[in-house]
This record gives C-alpha cells, structure tokens and sequence, in this order.
C-alpha cells in the first residue's frame, strides 16, 4: 500500500511539473510570436535616421571590459569605433590582464598615459591609468588600466568616468552591430508615460562566421555541434523567453554581452554587485525593484534584432565552467531578492517572472535529477511503470524538438540570418539531437552549480579562454 502510494504521488508530481512547464512555455512561445510581429511592422516604419540627426540623440557611454582578451581586442575596438551614432565614447577596461591586451591596444590605436581625476561614484579597485589616443581619429576612445576587481568591478570603475547619460556594457569579446546604439537607445526616446531603465539585445553567435576588421561579413551555422547547440538555445532565449518577458513586463535578465542602461539609476543603486557571478541579472532585479519601491513608472524593453554577436565555448571545458557559473549567478540573484517571491508590491515580477525563475529555471534541473533517481530505483527494484515512462519520455522529447524548431522558424522568418537551405536544416537536425546529446551536458554542469554553489560555496567566475575571431571554431 505505501509503495503504490509513493509510486503515485511521484508519478503524479512528475506529471504535473512536466505539463505545467510545458505550459508556461507554450504560452511564452505564443507571446514573443505575437510581438514579434508586432515589432517586424513597427521596425519596418521605424526612422532610425531620424535619431542621427537629431540633436536631442542622447550621449550614450560603451563600456567593455577587457581581461586576457588580446585574441580579439583590436579587432573589437575597430568594431566599436564604427558605431553608427551621433554622440558617443567608447571606454575599454583593462581589468588587471596578464597577457599583452593593453599593450596590444596601446600600439594599435597609439595610446598615451592622460592626467584624469576620477570620482568614485561606485566603489571599485584601484584605477592605474587612463590612456586616450594621440589621433584625433580616436578621440572618444578611452583605455582604463586598473587592478583586477572581476567583471563587475571592471564596469563599475567605467561608469565612474563616464560622460553619457546611458552607459551599455558589452564583453569585449563580442561584435556589435554598427546600428545598435540607435537601435536600443530608441525605447528611451519613444516611451512617454514610463521611465526606461534599461534595454537588451538579440545575441547572435559568431563561430564559422567571416568576420575581418570588427565586422561580420558572411553569417555561417558553426561547423563544431557544441556552438551549433548553443544556436539552437540562444534562438530558444532571445528569440521565445526574453522577448516574452519584456512584453509581459516581467524581464528579469539582460545578457552581459549586450544591454543599454539609465547610468542615474544604475548610481542610485549602487553599480553592478561585485560579490556575485550573476552581476548582469542581479543588477537588473535590484534596478526594478529600486523603481518599485521609488513608486516609479519604468519599463525594461527589449530590441528583438542580432544586435551583437559572440563567439561561445567550443570545448567541454570551458562551456561546463560557463553554464556553473551561470547557474550559481542564477541562485545568487533569486535568494539575493528573496523577498520579492509572491510579493505583490513588485507586481508582475514579483508574482509571477521570480516565481517562474524559481521553479523552472533553478528547480527544473533538480526536479529531472530526482525523477531519474526516482526510475532508476524502481527498475532495479523490478517495478517499473513502463507505459508511463515512455510516454513522459515521448512527450518530453516531441516538446523540445518542436519548441526548438519553431525558435528556428521565429529566425528564419525575422531576420533570414541563415540565409542557405543546408543551413537550416543542418540547424533542424541539431535540434533533433540536442535532447539527447546537449541536454544531458547541460543538466549535468547544472546540477554541478547547485553543489558548487550550496557545498563547495564557490564564488569564482571560471576560465573563458577564446580561440580569437577569424578562426576556425
């Protein structure tokens, strides 16, 4: 009798977290489909040139930091320095690199050591110097070198100097669209009744593809099946998840290679948290829930266009370190700003975006441990349910693939960035695959983040080492 009844209440439980997340994410789906074509016919009647010449275009800081990334960190500058914009600077941060990164920069763009008064708004390590160029050609292009605080560190020390009204933080390691600074900074010039705090941008992923001088020339799927994975899950991210949250107002996560903020607000919160590998979405929960208790209007938007691409890890290694760290950034920020769980003074985020991260973003990877324990125990104990076993598994298996078709089909039909047949379905077959080679992986290096974070209480950010654009991936 208690067997059935523990065999019952697991199976039921199992059931109905499957349908439930399954669910939420058909809804999701149907949302960004319909903003997206509510975007596709506002883009097409958007006047960005408008934005050129205007004189009320605000002045907009870029901000990257930069730690070992000598690889890539010329090219990137040059990409920078061709923004299409009519005010901007540009501030690349050398967070204490030991490899030639600042040397590189130095000789590339002719670098000189400047005399500069720094106000430390946000606290931050120790800034060693300031380098501006002797040509005029690169006269907004401004070097820090300080001593290695992290990421977060790196981007508070960079808004301290900065002249813009809006700063957006990009890794140095990506390439921006020439056109997206007057593509993201529109939803703060557009919005009348709320205040825009910040904006985020489609990722795009830069492996296989021809890229010479900072520029993307020729758009190809990554020849290696580990980046090709990671297309499929960026398309799923950006293209299905973010651009549903944002109509729903309920984003929680802007992507560190690419967001576009409000610098007074971000002061008035006190920068980026440096005491967590999550800074990207913690800063953005704390922004929301600063306006929140200002009794502010604000809105955080969302840009669904390929604005900046990346180059993703094409190793086992490397991306295992990424996706721990992703997750124990994840548990920060949601035990961090706990208290907004099912709280309804923070409306919409609070009832529904945290619990969601919650329970199927943290929880999902447990939930899929448990449930394979779960069967594992009961097939050695020779009472299997097998009709229910491969029925779950179908169905888990038909969702994914077609959830991960249709974010193909969403690119495809926005921005055609795949533009050959064998593309595509090079890209339809990986997606076949990607449940049972990649999700494994990815459950894995989750479940490994739940441990580092919970036992080991790891706080580092791990190695991200790049092959450098231009090179075969």
């Amino acid at each position: 009798m208690f067997k059935e009844f523990i065999t019952s209440f697991f199976e039921n439980f199992f059931l109905i977290y499957a349908v439930s997340i399954f669910s939420m994410y058909l809804w999701l789906a149907i949302v960004s489909a319909k903003e997206l074509i509510r975007n596709f016919y506002h883009a097409k009647n958007a006047n960005y040139d408008a934005i050129i010449s205007s004189p009320f275009a605000p002045m907009i800081t870029v901000i990257a930091p930069a730690f070992n990334e000598s690889l890539t960190i010329v090219e990137n500058i040059k990409a920078l320095l061709a923004l299409y914009y009519p005010s901007f600077e540009i501030i690349i941060i050398n967070d204490g690199s030991t490899d030639n990164t600042l040397e590189k920069a130095i000789e590339a763009f002719d670098l000189e050591k400047v005399t500069y008064v720094v106000d430390y708004k946000i606290p931050c390590e120790e800034i060693r110097g300031i380098y501006k160029s002797r040509k005029k050609a690169f006269n907004n292009l401004t070097v820090i070198d300080k001593y290695n605080g992290g990421k977060a560190d790196a981007l508070n020390s960079g808004i301290n100097i900065a002249k813009g009204d809006y700063f957006i933080s990009i890794d140095v390691d990506s390439i921006i669209d020439p056109y997206a600074l007057q593509k993201m900074i529109k939803p703060f010039m557009e919005e009348t009744d709320r205040k825009v705090i910040a904006t985020g941008g489609v990722i795009g992923i830069a492996n296989s593809c021809k890229i010479v001088d900072g520029q993307v020339l020729n758009i190809e799927v990554p020849d290696k099946l580990l980046p090709r994975f990671q297309v499929i899950e960026y398309n799923r991210a950006f293209l299905m998840g973010r651009l549903a949250w944002s109509r729903l107002d309920g984003l929680l996560l802007i992507s560190g290679a690419l967001g576009l903020f409000d610098k007074e607000v971000v002061i008035a919160c006190g920068g980026y948290y440096t005491k967590t590998v999550g800074e990207d979405m913690e800063l953005v929960v704390r922004m929301r829930k600063y306006m929140a208790k200002k009794k502010i209007k604000y809105k955080v938007g969302y840009v669904p266009d390929p604005l900046c691409w990346t180059e993703v890890p094409s190793s086992l290694k490397v991306l295992g370190s990424q996706r721990n760290r992703w997750t124990r950034g994840t548990i920060d920020t949601l035990f961090l700003h706990w208290n907004i769980f099912f709280n309804r003074k923070y409306g919409f985020m609070g009832m529904v975006s945290h619990p969601f991260w919650v329970f199927f973003e943290w929880l999902a990877p447990i939930v899929e441990l448990v449930g394979i324990i779960y069967f594992l125990v009961i097939a050695i104990l020779g009472e299997p349910n097998w009709p229910f076993f491969y029925i779950m598994l179908f169905f888990v298996y038909f969702f994914s693939i077609t959830f991960s078709t249709y974010a193909i089909l969403y690119d495809v039909l926005a921005y055609n960035r795949y533009k050959q047949k064998r593309m595509i379905i090079k890209l339809i077959l990986t997606a076949w695959l990607e449940p049972i080679i990649f999700h494994p992986l990815v459950l894995f290096w989750a479940i490994r983040g739940n441990f580092d974070y919970f036992i080991l209480r790891k706080k580092v950010w791990g190695n991200m080492s790049r092959v450098g654009f231009g090179k075969k991936k």
